[in-house]
């Protein structure tokens, strides 16, 4: 059979459908794809048509109607709220219709999508929206009374989409925007800008301090998605096992937040290129998402640990059919070995997938499925065709093959940097490569595998959570004399929050009572599901700094958790 590497040389030779070619892009030499469009706005106009492209509950849009839609609130951020190029518009709300619609616009124009995580509390939302500058706020009823409760609301303007309540003065009913428009408006306002300007931010959280804005432009995220349709096209050759045709249009279950860069690139922007259609919800229900794979012939499937292993559950249970799924993938924490056996056990045709990325490569690095995935269950896959790796020592020395070290990578799809914060830039930046804080190994035949992480982060199924933030919410309680956040494995989230903390001698602060005080301070899911209150201090290593690991590591010992 042909390898990997002789599938991509032929995939990417000139004249082929994913030709490969260099381009400037932050001043490095880049491959990118010829012939894909260079703008996100080209690729949603290539894609208009009259199959399905959203279902959300009673309410389904064609890729035609969806661009429609898009073009509208587009005309209205332009004509009525003077949006420009390069101008942040902010987008925080469930994974509603007008999420996409509204996405779709502000990078049709020139403009910069800030995709808000919509499970801040107001004092996060209103770092964020003043962080990035957005003039413009498009939230649904949740996210504005969580606007409208920040202690310093930012200077912006705000639509909102799907109210419930009577709307604060000032505060715009999308619906109403809408209506004022001639009917003829079905087209996007003209706005030049090419494939280098800026198109995204996508908050992350980092070890310490305040999340911070990842900026794409439209080149990286373009390059993702077509590195992605790469990957399969080379996994056919690969394995010479050529895809039935099939009977549906393609479609995929989006579980995961548009905001999260799975479900904004993996799920909903990797679907243009293929015209599949996306199936959402309201919220994440076992019993609907069953029934929707059914009814809707739901061919792939995206999700953390924790849903993935309820479809199976169901898979099991459920007198539905879920044969229509051929794909079961993952991503932002590892699976367990025994969860990818049990996706391929329990479906009739679905083979079970993952990867390795993150915000910062947008959502790319390596990927594995299929039958390499049954066989490595514990790797996280092969490199993108536009990416390159290497594992380092801790003096930026390369390591050899099957050596651990910290993991690097640069290339197309990479960020140029983080929103105003040239700190960060120069910490995780260095010779054009970009530190990822993951500790790794690539095997001799190109797999990778993650085996810890260096930067001190919690992810609980697929989030990362900065251990720094939580501490520092911890400090906040007058009672609180030190704190130390840290993982803690689960078998549904990959990783919980734990925390323990110090209240001084004889003192101490009820568990109840401290995690009330979290409430509204932090988001719900950064809140620790595991709290110990110590009488004794922290223990410390010799430079002074908490002892964090030892910390851990008991706190696990008295959960009966092995490390």
């Amino acid at each position: 059979m042909p390898s990997r590497s002789e599938a991509l040389s032929q995939l990417t030779a000139a004249g082929e459908p994913f030709e490969l070619d260099l381009c400037e892009l932050y001043g490095q030499e880049c491959r990118y794809f010829k012939t894909a469009p260079p703008t996100l706005h080209e690729l949603y106009e290539r894609a208009r048509g009259a199959l399905d492209f959203v279902v959300y509950q009673e309410e389904r849009y064609s890729y035609e109607e969806t661009y429609r839609a898009a073009c509208r609130i587009a005309t209205v951020l332009v004509e009525q709220y003077g949006i420009e190029r390069g101008d942040r518009v902010a987008i925080s709300m469930r994974n509603y219709p007008e999420w996409i619609f509204s996405f779709m616009a502000v990078t049709s124009i020139g403009a910069v999508a800030v995709a808000m995580n919509a499970l801040w509390e107001s004092d996060e939302m209103a770092y964020g929206l003043a962080d990035s500058g957005a003039k413009v706020l498009l939230a649904d009823q949740e996210r504005l009374d969580r606007f409208v409760g920040c202690s310093e609301p930012p200077d912006l303007k705000v639509i909102v989409v799907r109210p419930t309540e009577d709307l604060p003065e000032g505060v715009a009913d999308l619906v109403d925007l809408l209506s004022a428009l001639p009917s003829e408006v079905a087209e996007m306002p003209a706005v030049d800008f090419g494939p280098n300007d800026d198109a995204i931010i996508l908050y992350t959280s980092g070890s310490t301090g305040h999340p911070k804005g990842a900026v794409s432009c439209h080149r990286n995220v373009i390059s993702a998605l077509y590195s992605w349709q790469l990957d399969l096209a080379a996994h056919v050759i690969e394995t010479e096992v050529v895809p039935e045709e099939p009977e549906h249009q393609p479609a995929t279950l989006l579980a995961v937040p548009l905001f999260h860069a799975t479900g904004s690139h993996a799920v909903f922007l990797n679907s243009f290129p293929t015209q599949r259609k996306i199936v959402s919800m309201y919220k994440w229900d076992t019993e609907l998402a069953a029934e929707l794979i059914e009814r809707e012939h739901i061919s792939s499937f995206i999700g953390p640990a924790a849903m993935t292993g309820d479809l199976v559950l169901a898979a099991h249970r459920s007198q539905r059919d879920l044969s229509s799924l051929v794909s079961v993938g993952g991503g932002g924490a590892p699976r367990a070995p025994e969860q990818v056996a049990g996706i391929d056990a329990a479906f009739t045709n679905a083979l079970p997938g993952t990867g390795w990325g993150m915000t910062e490569t947008n959502a790319i690095g390596v990927g594995i499925g299929g039958e390499h995935y049954l066989e490595r269950p514990e790797s996280s896959g092969r490199c993108s065709a536009v990416l390159e790796l290497k594992v380092v020592d801790e003096a930026g020395a390369e390591v050899a093959t099957g050596e651990r070290g910290e993991l690097l990578v640069r290339g197309t799809s990479v960020i140029r940097g983080y929103w105003n914060r040239p700190d960060a830039n120069a910490e995780t930046f260095v010779d054009g490569w970009l530190r990822t804080g993951d500790v790794a190994y690539l095997d001799e035949d190109g797999f990778l595998f993650i085996v810890d992480r260096i930067k001190d982060l919690v992810i609980r199924g697929g989030e990362n959570i900065g251990c720094g933030e939580v501490e520092a919410a911890l400090l906040e309680h007058p009672e609180v004399l030190e704190a130390s956040v840290y993982a803690v494995p689960d078998e549904r989230l990959g990783e919980e929050v734990g925390a323990t903390v110090y209240c001084g001698v004889g003192g101490g602060v009820d568990e109840g009572v401290l995690r009330e005080f979290l409430v509204g301070r932090l988001a719900k899911f950064k809140v620790p599901r595991y709290l110990r209150v110590v009488d004794e201090a922290l223990p410390r290593i010799a430079s002074g700094k908490i002892f964090k690991r030892g910390i851990r590591e008991a706190a696990l010992g008295e959960l009966g958790v092995s490390v």
